[in-house]
């Protein structure tokens, strides 16, 4: 491969990467409904409860069947016959990152309050395991490699005209208390919040789905890839939540 050619697949590297951080970020302003990009999760209705659900759950089929199939080694397979193999991992990161920006954008919101704690003492404890959540689920990305599930190490190797080496599995920290402590993270995230509204039940409930579904692609693959290995983690270690089988 030519350097200009190694170069521009860092650089798309680079720009998918950034996508992605900018999407975290929409993502916070969209659920806490901060309001600073986005109309946020529990903002004015635009359509009638029926439609709205409608679109809402398009918005997560969307987003999950994009993000579980690109995932997948038949589709990767494929895939690269038509783009570097180097940036396929780019392309996966902002595909989703451009998923969960048109979800953001044109999501219509169900207010209608399902819970509502009007403690102050009692939001503040429910935002802290929230963030608590999302800080989990950030920090397991650098348990495993954060630069190599984004993509950024696939990049970086070709622009240096090196061969890419997969991680070795490793049972680091959080991953010896379960075995996708992101998701887990995501879990806390999604549900765990002061205001449940219908559209944010929704959101938590096709986003578990898409967890559900995830991980039992995601665990397949593995089995495939460690054989014994990650069989016998998966007898030792619970899934998502600690100390249970599930």
């Amino acid at each position: 491969m030519s350097y200009p050619a190694r170069a521009a697949i860092l650089l798309f590297g680079a720009a998918a990467y950034v996508a992605f951080l900018l999407s975290v970020a929409a993502g916070i302003d969209f659920v806490t409904g901060a309001g600073l990009v986005f109309r946020g999760i529990d903002g004015p209705p635009l359509a009638p409860a029926p439609a709205a659900v409608a679109i809402d759950v398009a918005l997560l089929a969307l987003f999950g069947v994009s993000h579980s199939v690109m995932a997948r080694e038949t589709f990767k397979r494929g895939w690269t016959k038509l783009i570097p193999r180097a940036a396929e991992r780019s392309f996966y990161v902002l595909t989703s990152s451009a998923s969960l920006g048109l979800m953001y954008w044109q999501w219509r919101a169900l207010p209608q309050p399902i819970w509502n704690a009007t403690s102050p003492g009692v939001r503040a404890a429910v935002w802290s395991v929230t963030a608590a959540g999302a800080a989990l689920a950030v920090a397991s990305t650098f348990l495993t490699s954060h630069v190599d599930l984004f993509g950024l190490r696939q990049v970086w190797l070709a622009a240096r005209d090196r061969p890419y080496t997969p991680v070795a599995f490793k049972q680091r920290v959080l991953y010896r208390v379960v075995r996708h402590p992101m998701m887990l993270g995501f879990l806390l995230a999604f549900w765990v919040t002061p205001t449940m509204s219908v559209g944010h039940a929704v959101l938590a409930a096709g986003m578990t789905a898409y967890v559900a579904i995830g991980i039992r692609f995601e665990e397949r693959s593995l089995e495939r890839q460690l054989g014994d290995e990650y069989r016998r983690y998966r007898r030792q270690v619970p899934a998502v939540i600690p100390f249970l089988r599930f």
